[in-house]
């Protein structure tokens, strides 16, 4: 709420919109209309408390917290509460659903008319991505079929939302107008790195097998190449500093490589390689499968992935707190 009333009172003509699950949201709507917060996002999974209990296995709201059915029973009682108070207000709520195979894939289109009929103006299906070591890792992601019968059926109830890409690119286009060919155009790049010019990747890891280094923790880099068609190992370079920026260093020492693999980064260091031209991941795991990845044009695992540039922020730093910012 603080970041919204800095925005509004420097932009009070600039539109903004939020998310949330919406089980605290309520006890907020007026406040946000006075910020002149034009859209509310609500994730609603299940409208049916037996099917949100298989979703959500406990429910923490006002230091208590809810299990099963009971709990899924209070969020869907807030998150309804809460869909008809934004709309008391004018303000324009889209409903995000998660597609769970066999969970909730057939309850969407009452999800749909249910949210509907309380006043929500569009709806965002979305195909679960599972993720290994999780409740739903061993489920399966829904079909594009599987989706276009979903969003056919949920359709008669309340427009649907087609153009989501899950990720930041989802802020491309608008409501309604399918941007998905022009997504796909703008993230291209960034599975398809040159090796041309800068032949070499670096990693930041303490034993050679895993990414599991902060960038301000390293004091050598470990750089790998495609020889006759196997990445391998190239050397493992030590970082000259200097009485120079830090960072300057260490973007010296990787003048000859296109992309950089870390655990964690701050948003100074980020700004400074990515204006040299390198390409900054902070992910963990295994070495091999994600330098392979890189270097013959595969999708990195989503499982894997971190967020970039928000090591040191605010003080918080999960590495050795060497100063990643």
């Amino acid at each position: 709420m603080e970041t919204l009333e800095l925005v509004h009172n420097q932009l009070p003509d600039k539109l903004l919109c939020i998310s949330s699950n919406g089980l605290s949201l309520l006890e907020y709507i007026p406040r946000l209309a006075e910020l002149n917060v034009s859209h509310v996002t609500i994730t609603v999974n299940a409208v049916d408390p037996i099917i949100g209990s298989q979703i959500y296995e406990w429910i923490h709201y006002n230091k208590k917290t809810y299990f099963g059915v009971e709990g899924a029973t209070l969020l869907l009682q807030r998150q309804t509460e809460s869909i008809k108070l934004l709309k008391l207000y004018g303000i324009t709520v889209k409903i995000n659903t998660v597609v769970v195979p066999r969970v909730n894939e057939h309850h969407v289109h009452e999800i749909a008319k249910y949210v509907a009929d309380l006043g929500a103006d569009v709806q965002n299906c979305i195909p679960l991505i599972p993720v290994e070591g999780t409740p739903f890792g061993t489920l399966y992601e829904p079909s594009a079929s599987t989706m276009r019968t979903i969003r056919a059926k949920t359709s008669v109830h309340i427009n649907q939302m087609i153009h989501c890409a899950r990720c930041r690119a989802d802020a491309v286009g608008l409501l309604g107008d399918d941007k998905s060919a022009e997504t796909k155009r703008l993230i291209a790049p960034v599975n398809k790195l040159s090796f041309v010019e800068k032949p070499y990747i670096a990693v930041t890891s303490s034993d050679g097998i895993t990414i599991n280094q902060h960038l301000g923790e390293v004091s050598n880099l470990w750089i790998y190449q495609v020889r006759k068609g196997n990445v391998e190992l190239l050397e493992k370079r030590p970082i000259v500093f200097t009485e120079n920026n830090r960072w300057t260093d260490i973007s010296n020492a990787l003048s000859d490589c296109a992309a950089l693999l870390v655990s964690g980064i701050g948003p100074t260091p980020l700004e400074i390689l990515k204006g040299k031209g390198i390409f900054v991941e902070a992910l963990e795991g295994q070495i091999q499968k994600h330098v392979e990845a890189l270097f013959f044009g595969k999708a990195l695992p989503k499982s894997s992935l971190r967020l970039a540039g928000n090591c040191g922020v605010g003080g918080k730093c999960s590495g050795a707190g060497t100063g990643c910012s």
